[in-house]
């Protein structure tokens, strides 16, 4: 009887895209889970001149099924650190993810609606 074959490993799919930019606007999707796994990826992409230079942020989270802490201060800290003063806006977080963002101190800095 013939080894059982592997399936081939799945191709990687980014946790942060970019979906829309212009007139100094930039829109995130989350898809999935941003978890330890994810951090070192997610911080590559918050430091996007794209991203930088945008004046107003919208981080579309409808699709976050899970957010941990490292990755909630991973977007605290670049929401802080960024040149100027864009206006930054969570929408569509479930309510273990705006809890999450809320234990970081992200509410104070970011209008996150619901």
């Amino acid at each position: 009887m013939a080894p059982e074959q592997q399936p081939a490993a799945r191709a990687h799919r980014p946790t942060l895209a970019v979906t829309e930019t212009g007139r100094g606007r930039a829109v995130l999707a989350f898809p999935g889970r941003l978890d330890a796994g994810a951090l070192g990826e997610l911080e590559e992409r918050l430091v996007d001149p794209r991203l930088l230079g945008a004046h107003e942020v919208v981080l579309e989270m409808g699709g976050l099924d899970h957010l941990d802490l490292a990755c909630a201060y991973a977007l605290l800290r670049a929401s802080t650190e960024r040149p100027g003063t864009a206006v930054l806006t969570v929408r569509g977080a479930g309510r273990s993810v705006r809890r999450t963002l809320h234990s970081v101190g992200l509410d104070a800095v970011a209008v996150i609606e619901e």
